[in-house]
């Protein structure tokens, strides 16, 4: 499993609203990109989700982890969060509407499960 870093790309699952992932640590990164660790993709705003018919929302915000996060590698005793990452948008229903990642915007470290 790959490690996510600061430019990966994750999308809603309407698969046009991007996620705009922040960082909370600076000391790793990999080939000069920081590194994602918990609870960096939750409460990230997502701009673009064309989820608008009548008596929908839009994703607009990143909710929950289902999954993503290394039972073994840490930085700073946060978890590094992996390609495999699942969570939740505030989307119509919230709650219900995942975010994957379709990039982990690198390929050269992984993760041994």
């Amino acid at each position: 499993m790959y490690l996510l870093t600061e430019k990966a790309r994750l999308y809603c699952a309407h698969q046009t609203g991007k996620v705009q992932l922040k960082t909370s640590q600076s000391l790793v990164r990999i080939e000069g990109d920081i590194v994602v660790v918990k609870a960096d993709p939750v409460g990230c705003t997502i701009t673009g989700c064309t989820n608008s018919a009548a008596g929908n929302f839009p994703c607009t915000l990143t909710l929950n982890v289902k999954r993503g996060y290394s039972d073994l590698v840490s930085i700073q005793g946060h978890p590094v969060t992996l390609r495999h990452l699942v969570g939740l948008t505030n989307g119509t229903l919230p709650g219900t509407v995942e975010y994957k990642v379709a990039d982990p915007g690198q390929d050269w470290v992984s993760e041994v499960i």
